[in-house]
């Protein structure tokens, strides 16, 4: 995958020419380079300014006489007690943005008072390439300094006294940075170009990474009993999809750990159809998926030390003359029958039959869905926390402290029998909503009556996936999220 930045590391160098980024912590003074500031410019710069180092603020200095850099800009890191791995993203994203435009950028991570690991070093890497990140595939004319560098990667030496190390670590975050990146462009991408055959076509792409692939047809799942699946499709012309990708990096003897994504790949409401305003967002409506095929790529790309398998459920949801109906009463692969009050609460209807056959066909030690499910997710969190439901502690601990890790934070919601009793149906077994009132919470409820005992976990990222809050590290309507989530949840707890 090309990356906008060319990426080195190196225990020193000298800049010939282009940008130079220093390192400043909360109280401290930038990094002295002799051949950068032979002349103490950027400390008197920096006493004029009243610079202090404060996060992501920054400096910019031209270059005094003598100088081997066209261009000094210091940029702040804040306290450095305080430092976080996100705050190293988040350092790399703002340096990014100062790049743009530049041939090529030495950049010193050691500054004074600051401890930089190899992970530190890494982690602003693939803060810059994230955060570089743009989709602009449809554009005629691309950006200007795109357009200057004629489509080559800026060429950009990180220096570092843990330079080995360094490269080392930046290879399991390029492996990171591509997964985002492959998810940010599915969910940016128009639904007259991606559909289920598509994005099917996306996931069989992984083989080539050493990634198991099995794609299951229309009449594949109409023999597996997915009735609940196949009655989301069946207003579409465009046929459904279930794609099986297994990642077999552990000990054959190992359990899988399971993933499975809603991939609706747009979202008319089918019969119960949405207002017209905002509906073109709807092709987004398979981020789960995509964070599924993301965080696959990734497990693949650094050659993870798990068993792992990713389902996608992927369907387009359309009103038709075909399209099922409101009232409707449709059999699930479990046997469970179901009553679908609105064809609009569909996520659940895909997602219930892709979980069950996971769990009966695989086995897994988990199983952990994800889906821009709900609306109500939003009127509960807003954008910045996902929903977690879940029926195991320690599962959902684990995946609580990942997003704490990485910034991609969850919030624990309730479940229970109260909860679950809102969507019994008096002629099936359940119907696919309960209601106004605690909508992600019944979904949820929805989605545990076909996990049986397996722990399991339900994150709604209806808020987070797409139209999320922007900042250092993403300027796309399409965030990427779960991908560094979840593959910090195998890095941190599952990997052999």
């Amino acid at each position: 995958m090309a990356f906008p930045f060319d990426i080195g590391f190196a225990k020193s160098a000298r800049a010939a020419g282009g940008l130079v980024i220093l390192l400043q912590v909360a109280g401290q003074t930038a990094a002295s380079v002799d051949d950068v500031d032979p002349e103490g410019a950027v400390a008197r710069a920096a006493g004029i300014a009243k610079f202090t180092g404060k996060a992501l603020k920054t400096l910019d200095v031209l270059a005094p006489h003598g100088a081997s850099a066209d261009r000094i800009l210091v940029l702040g890191l804040g306290e450095a007690e305080k430092l976080t791995a996100h705050d190293w993203l988040k350092a790399g994203g703002a340096a990014a943005a100062k790049i743009r435009g530049s041939e090529k950028a030495t950049i010193y991570l050691d500054a004074p008072g600051v401890t930089v690991t190899a992970r530190n070093a890494a982690d602003f890497a693939l803060g810059m390439q994230l955060g570089a990140y743009s989709f602009d595939t449809y554009k005629t004319k691309k950006a200007d300094d795109e357009e200057a560098r004629g489509g080559k990667a800026v060429k950009v030496t990180l220096v570092t006294a843990h330079a080995n190390a360094a490269k080392k670590a930046n290879d399991i975050s390029d492996a990171v940075a591509e997964g985002v990146i492959l998810a940010r462009n599915l969910v940016n991408e128009p639904a007259n170009v991606l559909g289920p055959v598509e994005f099917a076509d996306k996931a069989k792409a992984l083989e080539k990474l050493g990634v198991e692939v099995d794609i299951l047809t229309e009449r594949e799942m109409k023999k597996l009993g997915m009735a609940a699946l196949l009655g989301v499709a069946q207003g579409s012309v465009r046929p459904p999809r279930l794609a099986i990708m297994q990642w077999k990096g552990g000990k054959e003897k190992d359990r899988p750990i399971a993933f499975i994504g809603k991939g609706v790949v747009f979202d008319s409401g089918g019969i119960s159809i949405k207002q017209a305003a905002g509906m073109e967002d709807m092709k987004g409506d398979m981020g789960g998926a995509a964070a599924v095929i993301g965080l696959m790529h990734t497990l693949a790309a650094r050659k993870a030390k798990a068993n792992v398998v990713g389902i996608l459920g992927l369907v387009e949801n359309m009103p038709d003359g075909n399209a099922q109906r409101p009232g409707d009463i449709v059999k699930s692969m479990s046997g469970q029958t179901i009553e679908v009050i609105n064809t609009d609460a569909e996520g659940r209807l895909v997602l219930c039959d892709a979980l069950w056959y996971c769990n009966e066909t695989f086995k897994p030690q988990f199983m952990v869905n994800l889906a821009t499910l709900t609306g109500a997710i939003m009127v509960a969190l807003g954008s910045h926390h996902a929903g977690l439901f879940s029926n195991d502690d320690t599962l959902a601990g684990r995946l609580t402290a990942a997003g704490l890790a990485t910034n991609e934070r969850l919030w624990r919601m309730p479940l229970g029998r109260e909860y679950d009793k809102m969507i019994d149906s008096k002629f099936a077994d359940m119907k696919n909503t309960g209601g106004r009132y605690a909508g992600s919470i019944t979904a949820a409820q929805f989605l545990q009556r076909f996990v049986k005992d397996t722990p399991w976990a339900h994150l709604d990222i209806a808020g987070t996936a797409i139209g999320s809050p922007t900042d250092e590290i993403n300027h796309s309507w399409a965030s990427g999220f779960g991908v560094r989530l979840l593959d910090e949840l195998v890095r941190a707890n599952y990997e052999a």
